[in-house]
């Protein structure tokens, strides 16, 4: 180049800077989600400040820095098509949209080029070569700003997806914020609470922590011949297609939403064989709307408690007999107790009604007063369960 400067340098100043740009405004799309949003304003900062310092400066020291931090940004956004981050709130695993790609690959381009700069100090590209490369790259950031913002953040709607929403993703029975919970779940695939009106960054935190938890610890149960030996007894209800175990020792700790130590497994029935499923926390001694149950995860979970089953004496203790009838009567020789302890489930296997579906029927307990029940989605009767 005429002014001696390394033409593979501007290219990825320029690179960097766009990319930049392009993260600032993905920063406010993802205001629903604090820390994400301050980490990507920093990572656009960075970006911006050593593409501007390549292009006044060649030192070692400042390539080196731009190549690092882009290749960072390029390695997370590839990292994160196909797993989440556990630790940060919305850096959730989500298919390539336009934005988040072309950001992608200016840092991409921008780590090539510092690195091609630092083998080859001396490289040049032809004057007219380099200015069209730069223009096109100031074209390409500039292009996936306007389709970004010309669409709204979403993870929980489809139809947002489909209008070419840069982070939309969730289920086709999603219809915005509104109205798209429950939504089916499947743990194969990555954990995504998000989008739900009236549910904060931290409580989708804690209920997103709380199935990752279960479905990591809840497995050492899965074998139901060995969980008699830690205190787990079935309550008898195996004829609803779904039996419970319950460990009482486990409800009178104090230990709280524990894979660990879950109060009471739920396993599949069919025939001799059992699936283990779900778990179901119970809260010993609290009310169902205590602000330690209500506040964990918000309208995410159902809290709900049992006020019509009927209990009778059992070999290893009481099992389920039946539910009241029309007239409120329980069968011979059993007994209502009342409402009892809150509870709810955490599903390890796929549910149409989400991750902490309860399971339905005429059984399925008491979630308030009044309200819609967010633990249930309608039609969906998984064997007419009891809890």
């Amino acid at each position: 180049m005429a002014n001696g400067r390394n033409g593979y340098l501007l290219l990825g100043g320029i690179a960097s800077v766009g990319a930049g740009a392009v993260h600032f405004m993905a920063a406010g799309m993802h205001t629903e989600h604090a820390t994400l949003a301050r980490l990507m304003v920093v990572l656009a900062a960075v970006q911006c400040a050593t593409g501007l310092a390549v292009l006044l400066s060649e030192r070692k020291l400042v390539v080196t820095s731009m190549l690092a931090v882009n290749a960072f940004a390029a390695a997370v956004w590839a990292f994160t098509r196909f797993a989440d981050v556990g630790f940060i709130a919305g850096l959730t695993a989500e298919s390539p949209q336009v934005a988040d790609t072309v950001c992608a690959a200016l840092g991409a381009l921008a780590a090539i080029a510092a690195g091609i700069g630092l083998l080859r100090p001396t490289a040049t590209l032809p004057p007219l070569r380099s200015g069209i490369a730069a223009a096109a790259v100031g074209v390409l950031a500039l292009a996936a700003m306007l389709n970004g913002v010309g669409h709204v953040h979403s993870h929980g709607s489809e139809d947002a997806h489909a209008a070419g929403g840069d982070h939309a993703h969730g289920t086709g029975d999603d219809h915005g914020t509104e109205a798209n919970w429950p939504r089916p779940f499947d743990p194969a695939k990555p954990i995504d609470l998000s989008g739900v009106a009236g549910v904060t960054p931290d409580q989708q935190a804690r209920a997103t922590d709380l199935v990752r938890s279960t479905l990591d610890g809840l497995p050492a149960f899965a074998d139901v011949n060995s969980v008699g030996a830690l205190g787990f007894r079935s309550i008898g209800d195996s004829a609803t297609g779904y039996e419970h175990y319950i460990n009482t020792s486990y409800i009178r700790d104090n230990n709280f939403l524990d894979p660990a130590h879950p109060e009471s497994l739920v396993y599949r029935v069919d025939g001799t064989d059992r699936t283990l499923v779900s778990a179901m926390y119970i809260a010993n001694g609290k009310k169902i709307d205590d602000p330690a149950l209500v506040d964990f995860g918000g309208s995410l979970m159902q809290w709900h408690v049992h006020d019509n089953l009927c209990w009778k004496a059992g070999d290893n203790g009481p099992v389920v007999a039946g539910v009241l009838d029309a007239q409120g009567n329980c069968p011979p020789n059993s007994i209502n107790p009342g409402s009892g302890n809150p509870m709810v489930h955490v599903w390890i296997a796929p549910h149409e009604c989400g991750p902490f579906a309860a399971l339905e029927g005429h059984g399925a307990g008491q979630a308030s007063a009044d309200g819609r029940r967010t633990d249930t989605c309608g039609g969906h009767d998984h064997g007419g369960g009891h809890k």
